[in-house]
């Protein structure tokens, strides 16, 4: 594998596009660490050594996608988790709306047109999270407990408020231009990698905390045991991710006059773990709205008491049971409505392909529909089990909250690991060297 590395760099083309994505991770950690303008950085730092980067749950998942940002309040703050936000709204409304489906089956163009919606939208997100999190600073909710938390933003003026918001948002356009440049003339794809190193930057600390915070033999016993679950986990995540089932497609011959063109044999390979991630962004994001109703809210009623005591803290029984329920139900929302085995079987059937010994047509696409919800099951409660390993965590041994090896962390860095290897293997490849793997 170091080998493989080594012949990487070695080749000119190759070693321009790694050293140019290495330089663009350089530039967005630098982001991560220029604080906002009107933030007091000296009170922002006694809050985060006070309470830790991890300890308000309401914010654990944004703050992840940005690296740390979040609470550090920085000009990258909302990270890439605006364009994220757009572009699942934009492929949920292409079902939905039928315009955006015909530029999606335009091509090339009717995609070009489709991002830069995504784009536009992403701003108007990003404007959005930006009020809500300075909002939130000048509350001091950002930090409940810490005792500064209040003179995070001294200045409380409107023209301070307006800046600081217009800064977050520009922030997150040079994100995404970034991530975009990454895509274009790097390795890989650039949302993927960048949100691949903002998980990352968090894991060193993480795990150390653990060992600090660790009572047995200072701490030793509980590192080595989350280094032995994070192993395992991601051992699991590849086998899970990497499993497919392969629907074999056969292509009847076509005489065209001397001439046999078809023939040929291919299969759809419908994956375990179809819809990815999203679900557990998708249920991780829901469970966040009633929290944050409360804590805006600043209701003392019953209603708010009985929110705070359930779903606040996330290791409550009654969180973990919904948890797990909207994860199962958002995997086969998604998969739902991003494969349609009708138009599957429409095309092969234009084409002449067929399923051997299944006709063509509809009954095709309802045993591809049987095929995919039988292996949506056992995808789906993959994905609770694995969101699921961060929270029982908590309630097993005391990890804090930014428990790295779990839940929406592990399946990011393992996925866009692979990936990303997979295309270096295939542009060494294309140079007739070996592989990572031998």
């Amino acid at each position: 594998m170091l080998t493989a590395f080594a012949r990487a760099f070695k080749t000119p083309d190759l070693r321009k596009k790694l050293l140019f994505t290495l330089g663009i991770i350089v530039l967005f950690r630098l982001g991560s660490h220029i604080p906002v303008p009107g933030v007091s950085y000296k009170n922002v730092q006694i809050c985060v050594d006070q309470m830790g980067s991890g300890s308000n749950s309401l914010f654990g998942l944004v703050n992840m996608f940005s690296g740390g940002a979040l609470l550090q309040i920085t000009i990258f703050a909302l990270g890439i988790m605006p364009y994220i936000t757009a572009s699942i709204i934009l492929q949920l409304l292409t079902v939905v709306i039928p315009k955006l489906e015909t530029l999606k089956k335009e091509g090339q163009s009717g995609t070009a047109k489709i991002t830069q919606y995504t784009r536009y939208l992403t701003v108007a997100l990003a404007i959005l999270q930006g009020t809500g999190l300075v909002a939130t600073a000048r509350t001091g909710a950002l930090f409940q407990g810490c005792q500064v938390a209040s003179q995070i933003v001294p200045n409380r003026s409107i023209f301070t408020t307006v800046v600081m918001v217009l800064t977050m948002t520009a922030g997150t356009c040079v994100v995404m231009w970034l991530g975009e440049l990454i895509t274009d003339r790097g390795i890989g794809n650039g949302m993927s990698i960048l949100m691949f190193i903002s998980i990352a930057a968090g894991f060193i600390s993480a795990l150390w905390a653990i060992k600090v915070q660790g009572k047995i033999a200072d701490g030793w016993v509980e590192f080595g045991v989350v280094m032995l679950v994070g192993l395992a986990m991601v051992g699991l995540v590849v086998f899970v991710e990497q499993a497919q089932r392969r629907i074999p497609v056969q292509y009847a011959k076509r005489m065209i006059g001397r001439r046999a063109y078809g023939g040929t044999s291919t299969y759809i390979p419908l994956k375990v773990n179809q819809a990815g991630i999203i679900p557990v962004i998708f249920a991780s994001s829901l469970l966040y709205i009633p929290a944050l109703v409360v804590q805006f809210s600043g209701s003392t009623a019953g209603w708010a008491t009985w929110i705070n005591k359930h779903f606040v803290k996330g290791d409550h029984p009654y969180y973990i049971a919904v948890y797990f329920l909207l994860i199962v139900f958002f995997a086969f929302f998604y998969v739902a409505i991003s494969f349609n085995p009708e138009e599957v079987a429409d095309n092969m059937k234009k084409y002449g392909g067929f399923i051997p010994g299944i006709r063509a047509g509809r009954p095709t696409a309802e045993y591809l529909s049987y095929v995919l919800n039988r292996i949506t099951w056992p995808g789906s409660l993959y994905l609770g089990l694995i969101a699921l390993v961060p929270t029982m965590a908590l309630a097993g041994f005391g990890a804090n909250q930014n428990f790295p090896f779990g839940g929406t962390s592990i399946l990011i860095i393992v996925g866009v690991g692979l990936e990303t290897v997979k295309q270096i293997e295939s542009q060494l490849q294309q140079r007739n060297y070996e592989g990572f793997l031998r």
